[in-house]
């Protein structure tokens, strides 16, 4: 299966970084617009072109030890995945490396979404600097 994997280093603590990563209201800072919670805390929903398209992500990992999992159970080519962020400590600030894994297969949308994640991970560094880059994804469309 096949996977997405991206690094970045942030100049900001763990500690900062890990609620952009862990949350609803984290999310919404550098993701998405429209990120929902759910009955359940660790579970969010993120609406993509307005709500066409619903991402269902449940926090499955406990994020006390430095990494957030979050397991998403819908979307065509997204149900079954596995988004990760593994935050480290380091003298600059937190590495994080990111992957959204098992993949069923490396297609065009898969390939799209690479390039996405890679787009995304730069407005989170931003955004746990102290920037306020907004979330990519808007109600209606892509913020350029």
């Amino acid at each position: 299966m096949p996977d997405i994997n991206h690094m970045i280093i942030a100049n900001a603590s763990p500690e900062a970084v890990l609620p952009l990563v862990a949350t609803a209201e984290g999310l919404a800072q550098w993701w998405a617009e429209d990120v929902a919670t759910t009955s359940s805390p660790e579970t969010v929903e993120l609406g993509f072109f307005n709500r066409t398209t619903i991402y269902r992500l449940t926090r499955s990992r406990d994020q006390k030890d430095g990494e957030v999992r979050w397991s998403c159970s819908t979307g065509a080519e997204w149900e079954g995945t596995t988004i990760s962020f593994h935050l480290e400590a380091i003298p600059a600030g937190t590495r994080l490396r990111f992957s959204h894994s098992d993949w069923a297969a490396a297609t065009d949308y898969f390939t799209s979404c690479n390039t996405t994640w890679g787009e995304l991970m730069f407005r989170l560094k931003a955004a746990a600097e102290g920037q306020a880059p907004g979330p990519l994804f808007l109600r209606d469309g892509m913020a350029y």
